[in-house]
């Protein structure tokens, strides 16, 4: 199949970034914009974002994640420690998360480092979950090879039964990263393909601006 998508385009005229506008801290601009981005609404999932970590193949990864948390230590997000992503930050710890907003013409790519979170802070998160989830925590080995969908369903069943009326366990395996940012890349779509890309490096503990070409 050969198809053709030049014809492809967009002309981005939403918003700008000028440098003495923004504020010192990245993660006060990211509250900002995510803010904005609720507001403005047609974004289903603001919390949406894309972690791309590097394969015990050597090759890497992106795949989509939900945001659960952010403040100035980092970014959090829940998954099973011995998921193929788990594994593969356990080997190396540098991951990038990006979120990209088309109802605002806005993207963040963020880097840092992924560290296991207080196993007390995941309980609470799990608990806080639908059983249903719950239960798919525990019916998944996640990212092993299954028989089949039906194998799954007849997991998830089995859990269903065995915990009516009982309080559902964390799985050990299940927990939550915190990712500490050390870069900041912020990109605002903008006319003629000029967009606006603002760089906030971490450098000794304090965040440097820079604007880099589109």
């Amino acid at each position: 199949m050969n198809r053709d998508l030049t014809a492809y385009r967009k002309s981005y005229e939403k918003s700008f970034l000028e440098e003495e506008d923004l504020p010192e801290s990245p993660v006060v601009l990211f509250s900002d914009w995510f803010k904005q981005v609720e507001a403005a609404g047609g974004v289903e999932e603001a919390n949406a974002m894309t972690i791309t970590t590097t394969g015990l193949d050597g090759y890497p990864k992106a795949r989509i994640v939900l945001l659960k948390h952010f403040d100035e230590k980092g970014f959090v997000f829940y998954t099973n420690y011995d998921s193929e992503k788990g594994k593969a930050i356990a080997h190396n710890n540098k991951v990038c998360i990006s979120f990209f907003w088309p109802n605002l013409e806005r993207q963040v790519i963020i880097k840092g480092i992924a560290l296991k979170i207080e196993e007390e802070i995941s309980l609470r998160y799990f608990l806080s979950r639908p059983r249903g989830s719950q239960l798919g925590a525990l019916a998944s080995d996640q990212s092993n090879v299954i028989k089949s969908r039906e194998y799954l369903e007849k997991r998830l069943k089995s859990l269903e039964s065995e915990y009516k009326d009982k309080e559902i366990p964390k799985p050990q395996s299940w927990g939550g990263y915190c990712i500490e940012p050390i870069e900041f890349e912020f990109w605002q779509g903008r006319a003629n393909r000029l967009h606006d890309r603002i760089r906030f490096s971490n450098q000794k503990g304090s965040w440097i601006k820079e604007r880099l070409s589109p």
